[in-house]
């Protein structure tokens, strides 16, 4: 498979990444049990989004010294549709996490921490899924036909409003069975993992938000990966386009906080750019929709998502919590 990584592009990008994390970790805080202000989240998320941005200028520069305009072109807006995508898509996953936190009553302090551990586990587990994907396409190309199936299936589930099927917390089969294969105790034990008491060693409930948070990331990577490579199939560009959307989350988390009940229409535009992603994979052989068309769909769909997500919240103040 074609692309255009090497180990010296993989290396600057994984230090970048790493350095990131260590500002995020020291610089992202909060007093204990307040939420984070709205302004810091946002100023944060906008660094995160700055920080894509400067990669992507990063990116086409290197390319056009080492390929020439047109490659450096075409991969940078690859990468730019790549980033778009997955950011749309992990704002349902940021929702999710709203639900485990709320069901487990964890406080603001703690849920930080939570979502750092987090996001290092889905850092692990998306680079992971992202070569093992590259490798699939490359040694079976009729996979990528699977993949738009699914993405058209995933699509249209979100579009009857089914994609929240596990969002009762209570009822997920992985809950039941955590409840039923490790000691948890009933309280959380300020911002503990484990426990020991009377010689016996204890999963808390904030190890279990834990894993549920890895878990919910497991699922929507599931949807998210498949998509991004009807964009392009180049693994750097894959890669990096994901994680640098995930860096973010943290931030964006607590920035949507509070907007969750004014997205009414969100799921909707998911799921129509699910579908059209879907399809495009599915003509692949038929027509190739080009990146810039695929970039100022995604654009305008959530554009679309917003102002209608904004009226609806507007003329129905009493559907917010």
């Amino acid at each position: 498979m074609e692309s255009i990584g090497n180990p010296w592009l993989y290396a600057i990008f994984f230090a970048i990444v790493a350095v990131m994390l260590l500002i995020d970790f020291l610089g992202f805080k909060q007093k204990d049990n307040e939420p984070v202000p709205i302004r810091q989240a946002a100023l944060w998320s906008a660094a995160w989004v700055g920080v894509s941005g400067l990669f992507a200028g990063g990116l086409w520069w290197y390319l056009n010294g080492e390929a020439g305009a047109a490659i450096a072109n075409q991969k940078t807006l690859e990468f730019v549709t790549g980033y778009l995508l997955e950011k749309s898509l992990a704002i349902d996953n940021v929702f999710v996490w709203l639900m485990i936190f709320a069901a487990f009553a964890v406080p603001p302090a703690l849920q930080r921490r939570v979502l750092l551990y987090g996001v290092l586990g889905a850092i692990i587990l998306r680079t992971i899924f992202i070569f093992a994907g590259a490798w699939l396409i490359q040694e079976f190309s009729w996979i990528l036909y699977l993949f738009g199936a699914f993405l058209v299936y995933t699509g249209i589930k979100f579009l009857k409003g089914g994609h929240n099927d596990d969002a009762d917390i209570e009822n997920m089969k992985l809950l039941k069975w955590l409840r039923g294969h490790m000691r948890i105790t009933q309280t959380l034990r300020e911002g503990k993992f484990f426990v020991r008491e009377n010689g016996l060693l204890w999963a808390t409930p904030l190890f279990v938000v834990l894993i549920l948070v890895e878990f919910s990331d497991v699922i929507f990577a599931v949807d998210s990966i498949p998509a991004i490579f009807a964009v392009t199939t180049d693994p750097f560009i894959v890669l990096t386009a994901n994680l640098l959307a995930i860096l973010g989350l943290r931030a964006m988390f607590f920035l949507l906080a509070g907007a969750a009940a004014k997205m009414h229409y969100l799921p909707y535009g998911l799921g129509v750019i699910m579908t059209f992603i879907g399809i495009k994979m599915l003509l692949l052989d038929v027509y190739h929709v080009p990146i810039a068309a695929s970039l100022g769909f995604i654009g305008v769909v959530l554009a679309i998502t917003a102002w209608l997500s904004w009226q609806y919240a507007k003329n129905n103040p009493e559907a917010q919590v």
